[in-house]
């Protein structure tokens, strides 16, 4: 450095120490690694380099000093003039500054804080531009994930609630349901058989009721509320078995194909519903596919963990695909969602996919679906390996019916806090030639017993306020043991403590799934 200072030492010290603090800032900013620090002229060009920037952006200050600084905008963004808007900004405000993705040496992208800060002379005249960038992908990602986390937790509660509502409903559309049901029943038995008018409307209307319990019960299982019985199940001759059903269901445009490894781990699922899933799974692939393609069920053993947020153990993982037309990201959001359905209206209950989820869930695996738009739809049941051997099961030997003449009659107390369903189980009994005495809760039952003597069984509802079957099948058992208890209602979980053995009567029933239970209980 020269020093024109016509010999005054003063100037000459001032002159020095102002050399060695810009010498030092030079360092001071050469030194820092974690942010790009750099100047541009005022048509923004790079005219120095930090080593900051060199880590960050991948450049060598040889290889971009020179260059225009847009080099580190994605191509959209030029092509939208971001280079020039941000110059613009900085150059009438004083100040530029954004959080937007930017583009390294190698082509990758990373978040970056952007700041530009227009520099002036001492007679105001813009001289150039200081911009400083910050890599801040690490705090996007956990932003990102933060925030996906939440929604999916939103998620998670919304399908609860909707749940617990969509378990309500069905409880008290299963009580409907049962007194229109046995209205039908009872009324068809007393109609004259040569009126066929008649006998044909009341049929109809009890092809609804059918149609309704169906309903009833996909709400049900989405609730994971249905009645389950799980069994070791193997899940390649369960498909293999239903194979010919499928064909016939899906029609000749549709080709069938199964793939399943020579050993498969038993599963826990109650056989039933899966074959019911299987084939609601399949039904939806034919209506993805109005042209024809190839339905593929398949199956391999996998380990939980994360995976559709399943515990850690050993699952099998059942597949069922198609090559229709697939689903969008938004479509595919919804997909499992109670009475959400592409299908237009009357085809579709849109409760298909949401029983298979709540059968899944409810055995204790989860679901998970993949679907690309124009390629087609998997959907993947994960459902835990059982530990215990499939067994085949004896052939059970129907009993032979009682003869009416023989038939023991009953007293019988009937308890539903529903009137409809009290009056309509009371008229299908005393249709059986037993009597029947009706109350509406618990306390009025045990009032009953006490004050009423030679009641032989007792029929109650679960779900009623203040004491629930449950409860009053406890207070009975401590003051009258020898009386059995039927148990009648549409859900499937029952509290922690509860007797599994007391006999179970599912709503809503028929007249013939009310006798074949008494039979049960008085054979023992």
């Amino acid at each position: 450095m020269i020093l024109n200072s016509a010999g005054d030492p003063e100037r000459v010290q001032a002159e020095a120490e102002l050399w060695r603090d810009r010498e030092l800032f030079r360092y001071l900013v050469q030194g820092v690694t974690d942010y790009a620090i750099y100047m541009l002229d005022p048509n923004g060009i790079v005219s120095n380099w930090n080593a900051g920037a060199e880590r960050i952006k991948g450049y060598t200050p040889d290889e971009i000093v020179g260059r225009h600084f847009s080099t580190f905008y994605t191509e959209q963004d030029r092509a939208r003039g971001e280079p020039q808007r941000a110059l613009s900004i900085a150059r009438a405000e004083g100040r530029y500054e954004r959080e937007a993705i930017r583009v390294r040496k190698d082509g990758t992208r990373f978040w970056a804080n952007v700041v530009i800060d227009a520099i002036h002379d001492e007679a105001g005249k813009l001289i150039g531009f200081a911009k400083v960038t910050r890599d801040i992908t690490e705090r996007k990602e956990a932003e990102q994930a933060l925030a996906q986390a939440n929604e999916e937790l939103m998620q998670s509660q919304k399908m609860e609630a909707i749940g617990r509502l969509t378990g309500g409903v069905a409880h008290d559309f299963n009580n409907l349901l049962m007194a229109i049901t046995g209205s039908l029943e009872l009324l068809r038995k007393r109609l004259p058989s040569a009126d066929e008018k008649s006998l044909r409307l009341v049929d109809n209307a009890m092809q609804g009721v059918q149609r309704g319990a169906a309903l009833t019960q996909r709400m049900l299982a989405f609730a994971r509320r249905q009645e389950l019985r799980p069994e070791p199940v193997n899940v390649g001759a369960l498909v293999e078995g239903m194979k010919d059903l499928l064909m016939r269901s899906l029609g000749p445009t549709m080709e069938v194909t199964t793939a399943f490894p020579d050993k498969l781990s038993p599963i826990l699922i109650d056989a039933n519903q899966l074959e019911l899933a299987i084939l609601n799974l399949a039904v939806n692939a034919k209506d993805a596919m109005p042209d024809g393609g190839t339905l593929t069920i398949s199956a391999r053993e996998a380990s939980g963990g994360g995976t559709a947020g399943l515990r850690e153990g050993r699952y099998v993982c059942l597949s069922i695909a198609d090559t229709g037309e697939g689903m969008d990201v938004a479509t595919l959001s919804h997909a499992t969602e109670p009475f959400f359905t592409t299908k237009g209206i009357g085809k579709g209950t849109g409760l298909g996919l949401a029983m298979v989820r709540g059968l899944s869930e409810q055995s204790g695996g989860g679901t998970t679906i993949e679907s690309t738009v124009g390629k087609g739809t998997t959907v993947l049941l994960w459902i835990p390996v059982s530990d215990a051997s499939v067994s085949v099961a004896p052939v059970e030997v129907a009993a032979a019916p009682e003869e009416p003449g023989n038939a023991r009659k009953l007293r019988v107390l009937v308890v539903d806090d529903d009137v409809l369903v009290a009056m309509n189980t009371t008229a299908m009994l005393e249709d059986m030639g037993h009597s029947a005495i009706e109350v509406h809760s618990g306390r009025q039952a045990l009032e009953a017993m006490a004050a009423t003597p030679g009641i032989d069984l007792v029929i109650t509802d679960q779900a009623m306020p203040q004491m629930t079957g449950i409860e009053l099948i406890s207070g009975l058992a401590e003051r009258w043991p020898q009386v059995p208890v039927i148990l009648a209602t549409g859900y499937a979980e029952l509290p922690d403590g509860a007797d599994r053995n007391v006999p179970r009567l599912g709503k809503p029933f028929m007249q013939r799934d009310l006798e074949r239970v008494l039979r049960q209980v008085l054979a023992h």
